[in-house]
């Protein structure tokens, strides 16, 4: 486990800049904001309160923040269109699936990547355990949907193995990196489209998320919601009937919810500067350590569950003032690069198990 007085000098820089982390575990939740996060959202506050806020004036936080996360994920601006809600970024793939394809997802993944397809009628939409995912995929399969990381289990994807099927039988794929960027390393460019709500373990405020999409992929989509921010001049995309639209991935651009992208900013840029794979190092480790505390076996991830069908785990952490989530009968302990081992400790000594 990588030690809280081993790590890199970026890395310390920014653990210091959250205020108050001890006992929160919930980073699969909902991150916490940094300082200057915070800072950034009340001047935008004060901005708008003394009517000095220009609404242009966000095309330039957008614009830094899509690139930071362009960076952070490893693909080009370009290829990064921006949004709000994961659900709304999936129904747009939802909809260009043809008539009579094959969508294969993961029994139990998150809703809001399984939903849009499921309220398609004329397409098929089969489910299948995480762990067989690459075996199920056939050349019937035209998209295969999972998540990076399973929101109920923690559970890492095999990349490499369902990548890998999918090209030999020439389906597309769509991953949803909302439970991975920020602390598992991601390239998007592995991936034929990906979705990601930054407001779990990027930090940001909800509202703010993100698709990238190759361009192979994006000739097969439509969008279906266009507005005046997926114009190639957004300010000159206002009215109708006119429409020109951005000629790369901006073209899927929902309008911003400003004050949120004012937070977004910083945190983006953060994580953009850090290097991923010592945040995970870091988090999985510590996860591993509460495995090795608990006596239960190490699950090698920064998301910790265990059976606690009726709750009684969770209270207690809850009564000693742990922030902690249930989902699907389980107890979930979320590490984010703001834990340490004390953290370890303080979920020991509340169950009593110490």
């Amino acid at each position: 486990m990588t030690s809280t007085t081993t790590v890199s000098p970026g890395l310390r820089t920014a653990i210091d800049s959250y205020a108050a982390p001890r006992g929160y575990l919930a980073a699969a939740s909902m991150g916490l904001p940094t300082r200057e996060t915070v800072a950034a959202q009340r001047h935008d506050l004060e901005l708008w309160a003394e009517a000095r806020r220009n609404p242009m004036a966000y095309d330039g936080i957008v614009a830094s923040t899509r690139a930071n996360y362009a960076r952070l994920v490893g693909v080009a601006a370009d290829r990064v269109a921006i949004g709000s809600q994961t659900s709304a970024i999936t129904s747009v793939l939802a909809a260009a699936v043809p008539e009579g394809a094959e969508v294969l997802c993961v029994d139990g993944d998150f809703s809001s990547v399984v939903f849009p397809f499921l309220q398609r009628r004329g397409i098929a939409v089969r489910s299948v355990p995480l762990s067989e995912l690459s075996g199920e995929i056939t050349d019937a399969t035209w998209l295969v949907v999972f998540s990076h990381v399973q929101s109920a289990t923690g559970r890492v994807a095999d990349v490499a193995a369902i990548v890998t099927a999918a090209r030999e039988h020439d389906a597309f794929t769509y991953c949803d990196t909302t439970q991975s960027a920020g602390v598992l390393p991601v390239d998007a460019s592995l991936f034929d489209a990906t979705v990601c709500h930054a407001y779990k373990w990027l930090c940001s405020p909800r509202g703010v998320a993100f698709l990238t999409v190759g361009e192979r992929f994006e000739a097969e989509l439509t969008p279906v919601q266009a507005g005046w921010y997926a114009g190639d001049a957004v300010w000159q995309s206002c009215y109708g009937p006119r429409m020109s639209l951005a000629a790369d991935a901006r073209k899927f651009d929902v309008s911003p919810a400003w004050p949120a992208w004012a937070g977004a900013e910083p945190a983006i840029a953060m994580f953009a500067d850090l290097d991923i794979a010592e945040v995970w190092q870091r988090a999985s480790g510590l996860g591993d350590a509460l495995c090795d505390a608990l006596g239960i076996e190490r699950q090698g991830q920064a998301i910790v569950t265990w059976a606690d069908a009726d709750g009684h785990d969770l209270a207690r952490l809850v009564a000693a003032g742990i922030t902690a989530s249930g989902r699907a009968g389980r107890l979930r302990a979320a590490f984010h690069l703001w834990n340490d081992e004390s953290d370890v400790a303080a979920v020991v000594a509340a169950l009593g198990r110490g």
